[in-house]
């Protein structure tokens, strides 16, 4: 959600004039994206913030700003903390940033403006997107959950679903530009409908979705166990493109945790879940989120999530310790759980999710996979003079190329040869190599931007840089 969230901020300014900062130029703004889900966030930012106020006061006329979910919570602590930023704006009111922006140069004094309900769908603004073969597609907005542990809820507000028309629209002008994957996205996406009224838009959504020309792959992201209904699993089965992956946030493995929490399932209803999905799709991969030492976990609820890990083979886990959010019920709940405690805990979760995730990937060993080939997934690629990508479960894959020259966006059959706990290996030469309307698009954007830019007239005002500053040593 963020990453789609900053597509559109990059969008909203690139449609006001402003311009990527090329590589190693000091920009003339900054934007912050923030999360509030973790604890460090706030740390984080700040220490950002504090990083920039040398080079701003170096360099004339930059700007700040702030937004996202810490800003919509921490408001104009931001500016009391910071005064050198000069825009704080929050989840609700990506639009106005521009203005923002301008009034503060305007005024020379900052701006900090929210909106307390949504004011634009952000799939309505402008985007620049970060790949042209593979996007992030809103269909919601908001939570109508009150988990004990979220604050999301308080800053992104009730749910708001688009139109299914609307959706589909705008996936069929992304098939039109060359993309042939998108993930839809919600904090809750399989409840959407709720709005409108209809208990089966999402499976309807994805049955809707096989029917487009030119998409491939589709994926979503995160359903919530109380609203997975058997409907979705069909849809996911019957429809080609929707993809054998499922992200199912577990978040523990404990009924007392999980009532705790507010989360409307039991761990009965959890594995149930999971046994129709596989029953459905059965190379479906499972991945999911965990939380460890939530307050009042006991070591005996903390080893029936062990057990539940155990019994549900999950291929990868999300895994976090708790942290204190303010403003949430689960701040001021007793029996906090000691630090010491949570890392010890945290600790064996790791080491278990690591070991069947290992003996997971272990039987994709001799498999053919049909890999999307992604640029900037394998962080070792140069070096192993490999290419990497992502199976159609979702598993990461690092493959040989061997003499073929497949780009981005294309599409590769594969054999894996072998196999690690976060990713598979295919070394053998590659048994296909489909080139894509996708791979064409990312072709096109690299030629556009070795293009030299032309020579502006002398009497036009020079744009404005939008990046992120480096200090060099």
């Amino acid at each position: 959600m963020n990453v789609h969230d900053s597509e559109r901020v990059a969008g909203l300014l690139e449609d006001a004039g402003y311009e990527r900062a090329p590589a190693g130029e000091t920009p003339d703004l900054v934007v912050f994206n923030t999360c509030a889900v973790r604890e460090n966030a706030a740390d984080r930012l700040y220490g950002n913030l504090g990083h920039l106020l040398p080079i701003k006061k170096a360099h004339k006329g930059m700007q700040i700003a702030v937004g996202g979910c810490l800003a919509q919570m921490e408001r104009r602590k931001i500016t009391d903390r910071a005064p050198w930023v000069d825009v704080v704006y929050g989840t609700h009111n990506i639009g106005a940033l521009p203005k923002l922006l301008e009034r503060a140069r305007e005024r020379q004094e900052a701006q900090v403006e929210f909106e307390e309900t949504l004011t634009t769908f952000p799939s309505l603004l402008p985007a620049r997107r970060q790949s042209p073969y593979s996007a992030w597609v809103s269909i919601s907005v908001g939570c109508n959950n009150t988990c004990t542990f979220c604050i999301v809820p308080s800053l992104r507000g009730k749910e708001k679903d688009r139109r299914p028309g609307d959706i589909l629209e705008e996936i069929r002008a992304l098939t039109d530009e060359g993309v042939l994957e998108v993930t839809l996205l919600g904090q809750n996406v399989n409840s959407y409908g709720a709005e409108f009224g209809d208990k089966t838009a999402f499976s309807k959504l994805l049955s809707a979705c096989g029917e487009i020309d030119g998409l491939e792959r589709v994926r979503f992201t995160s359903p919530h166990p109380r609203d997975f209904t058997d409907d979705v699993i069909e849809a996911m089965r019957d429809t080609p493109n929707v993809m054998p992956s499922l992200h199912m946030p577990l978040q523990s493995g404990s009924d007392a945790v999980l009532k705790a929490m507010r989360r409307a399932y039991r761990r009965d209803r959890y594995l149930a879940i999971l046994d129709n999905v596989r029953t459905h799709i059965p190379h479906a991969a499972i991945t999911t989120d965990i939380i460890v030492g939530f307050p009042g976990e006991t070591e005996e609820d903390f080893a029936q999530t062990l057990d539940l890990v155990n019994q549900a083979r999950f291929s990868s886990a999300f895994t976090f310790q708790y942290s204190i959010r303010e403003g949430t019920p689960a701040a001021t709940m007793p029996d906090q759980v000691p630090r010491e405690v949570v890392q010890e805990r945290y600790d064996r979760l790791v080491a278990l999710v690591e070991q069947i995730a290992t003996e997971e990937n272990a039987k994709q060993d001799g498999n053919i996979v049909e890999v999307l080939v992604a640029e900037g997934e394998g962080r070792k690629d140069a070096a192993t003079h490999r290419l990497s990508g992502r199976a159609r479960d979702n598993r990461l894959v690092h493959f040989s190329p061997h003499d073929t020259t497949p780009r981005p966006g294309d599409i590769v059959t594969t054999r894996v040869t072998s196999t690690a706990p976060h990713y598979l290996r295919a070394d053998d030469a590659p048994l296909e190599v489909r080139r894509t309307r996708a791979g064409d698009a990312w072709e096109a954007r690299q030629r556009a931007a070795a293009a030299p830019v032309p020579e502006a007239p002398s009497d036009t005002p020079a744009p404005v840089l939008l990046g992120m500053p480096v200090l060099r040593s």
